[in-house]
This record gives C-alpha cells, sequence and structure tokens, in this order.
C-alpha cells in the first residue's frame, strides 16, 4: 500500500500543480519583464541618467504623445514603405541566386564564392559609399534594405536545398519522376522551412538596416 501511494502521489501532486503553473508564452516573457521592472526601478532610485537612459515610463509617456500629436503614423507608414520594398527586392535577389546555386553545381561554382566573400562585409558600413553611388533620396535605403535581406535569404535557402533528405529523392527517382518535377515535388517543399528562416531573419536585418539608414539621410520614418 505504501509503494502504491508513494508512486501515485507525485503524480496527483503535479496534477494539482498543472492549473498554476504559467503558460510557455508567459514563461519567456518573465525574463524581458523583469528587466524592464529593473530598469524602471533603477531610474526612479536616481541611478541612470534620464537624458542618456530614460525609463520606461518615460519611453511609453514619449511613445503616447507621438501618438496623440499625430506624428507617430506618417513616419511609421513611411518606415512601412521602404522596408516593404527593400524587403522585396532582398528576397526576389536571395531567393533568385539561392536556386541557382543551389539547384546546381555549375551555379554553386557561379555564385557561392561571390556572395560568400560579399556577405562577410558589414553592410551598414556601405552607407557612404551608397550616398556617392546614388544620392540621399530613397535608392540607397532600399538597395541597403535589399542588401541586408538578401543574404539570410540565399544562406538558408541553400542549406535547405543541398540538405534535402536523400530518401526522398531516391523516392523520386524510382517513381519516374523527371528533374524539373523532383525539384517541383521534392526538394522545393523540402526547403520551404529554411527559406522562412531565412525570411524571419531578413525581416529583422531590414528594420535594423532601415533605422540605421533613416538616422543618417531622412528626414521622414521611425529613425
Amino acid at each position: 500500500m505504501s509503494v502504491t501511494t508513494s508512486i501515485i502521489q507525485p503524480a496527483s501532486l503535479a496534477a494539482r500543480l498543472a492549473p498554476f503553473r504559467p503558460k510557455f508564452g508567459l514563461r519567456r516573457a518573465v525574463v524581458p519583464l523583469g528587466i524592464i521592472a529593473l530598469w524602471q526601478a533603477a531610474a526612479a532610485a536616481g541611478m541612470l541618467n534620464p537624458q542618456t537612459m530614460p525609463s520606461p515610463a518615460m519611453v511609453a509617456s514619449s511613445f503616447w504623445q507621438l501618438i496623440v500629436t499625430g506624428q507617430l503614423w506618417p513616419n511609421l507608414v513611411i518606415s512601412l514603405e521602404r522596408v516593404v520594398f527593400g524587403l522585396a527586392f532582398g528576397i526576389a535577389a536571395g531567393t533568385a541566386l539561392g536556386l541557382i546555386a543551389g539547384l546546381s553545381r555549375l551555379g554553386e561554382d557561379a555564385v557561392d564564392p561571390t556572395v560568400q566573400m560579399a556577405r562577410t562585409l558589414p553592410h551598414l558600413a556601405l552607407i557612404p559609399l551608397m550616398i556617392l553611388w546614388f544620392g540621399i533620396g530613397e535608392t540607397p535605403k532600399l538597395v541597403l534594405i535589399a542588401l541586408g535581406a538578401s543574404f539570410p535569404i540565399y544562406l538558408n535557402l541553400f542549406s535547405a536545398i543541398r540538405g534535402a533528405d536523400r530518401k526522398l529523392l531516391e523516392a523520386a527517382s524510382m517513381l519516374g519522376l523527371s528533374h524539373a518535377e523532383t525539384i517541383w515535388h521534392v526538394i522545393l517543399p523540402a526547403a520551404l522551412p529554411g527559406f522562412l528562416v531565412g525570411l524571419r531573419q531578413a525581416l529583422g536585418i531590414a528594420w535594423i538596416t532601415l533605422v540605421v539608414a533613416e538616422q543618417i539621410n531622412a528626414s521622414a520614418g521611425i529613425g
């Protein structure tokens, strides 16, 4: 009887505590919320200079003032347009290069070495050069966003194509699929998760590039 009780009791205790456990999304928010709380506490205690490190409350107040005065939305729309167009160009370029290099050995030899060398250059350091080439209008911003977004798309798509399951390729060959059918029905669907990972990374890089570019040569935008 004691053995049975010792086996069942932990399970019943875990079942009783299950409703009180924070959900997965809430658990992930604990550390960021804790950092914000410590930040606010340090600012309230006078440990931070509000001129160089404003408190979260001051940031929220400024954010609300931008909304009330109507200054936020026009600038946000302008920035969104830049991100959308720049990201579209970057996705198109990265996808095209990834398909060329991933689906052909000759394409890999022609494309991959150049892309691998170019991606080592910090694209944000090219801002002065972009201004010299394209002026201070919209073109340098779009080119920088497209350049920064194209590399994660290319790298993840190329890796996903080359990492396609060999068993699926063998099955396609045994079923008599042509090379084009194998690409369309097997390789590209298998590479889709990698492409989506690259897309998520490209979106983050696009926003970072946009903010930096707008701080240097823009009269409107969130930067």
